[in-house]
């Protein structure tokens, strides 16, 4: 089995300067695999990576959706708030290896599309279709109710998130270091994230995932 996310960013053309996010996503995508086997942008802002380890799939997905919404967004008004990103993911087999993820087929590519027409008909922007009914209703549970706050993250916010992600074991004093600020500025920030809140519908979803593979 192998998991696929599919993505696109939200309002993307609304932007003056697009390499603001297109730079910083490519260089993470890039740490997963390579273009475009394992990941291809495609239309200027719509995407899909594979991801080989299932388990570590919304992991990677909140990376994602932190990295983007820590960019600073400029457009022809001067400002707005945040850029945000649609993410869907689709786990199943793979059952046509191509060149380019976007020619590969499979269970996988059919549910995170699927997944993905759904997410933007009902104006979400995280879930996830699997092969298993009752685990796919209780993650989009959670995650629609991690989104009310996800899809309202800061630019600050979203960075402190994003350094959480990439960094697992670092500690709010290593942050404080990283971000220039004190630590007590780190645990307000680390509160209106949510931090905690999602750091827990992540390890949810792995220990379920780890269950459905056995």
């Amino acid at each position: 089995m192998v998991a696929i996310i599919t993505g696109d960013i939200i309002a993307s053309r609304k932007l003056v300067n697009q390499e603001k996010w297109l730079k910083p996503l490519k260089h993470l995508l890039a740490k997963w695999g390579d273009s475009p086997k394992d990941w291809k942008l495609d239309r200027g802002d719509f995407f899909q990576v594979e991801i080989t380890n299932i388990e570590e799939v919304l992991h990677k997905a909140l990376e994602i959706k932190a990295l983007i919404k820590k960019v600073e967004p400029v457009n022809q008004q001067k400002k707005i708030s945040t850029i945000d990103v649609r993410l869907a993911i689709g786990i199943g087999e793979k059952t046509y290896s191509a060149e380019s993820i976007s020619e590969s087929n499979g269970s996988a590519f059919i549910n995170s599309g699927e997944k993905f027409d759904v997410l933007k008909k009902e104006n979400v922007t995280l879930g996830i279709k699997t092969p298993w009914q009752e685990f796919d209703e209780e993650i989009n549970l959670y995650l629609r109710l991690a989104g009310t706050f996800m899809d309202k993250w800061s630019v600050s916010s979203a960075e402190i998130m994003q350094t959480i992600l990439s960094n697992p074991n670092t500690t709010q004093e290593d942050i404080g270091k990283k971000l220039g600020i004190q630590q007590s500025a780190v645990s307000r920030r680390w509160s209106r994230a949510n931090v905690n809140e999602i750091l827990e519908v992540e390890k949810i979803f792995r220990k379920k995932i780890y269950t459905l593979k056995k």
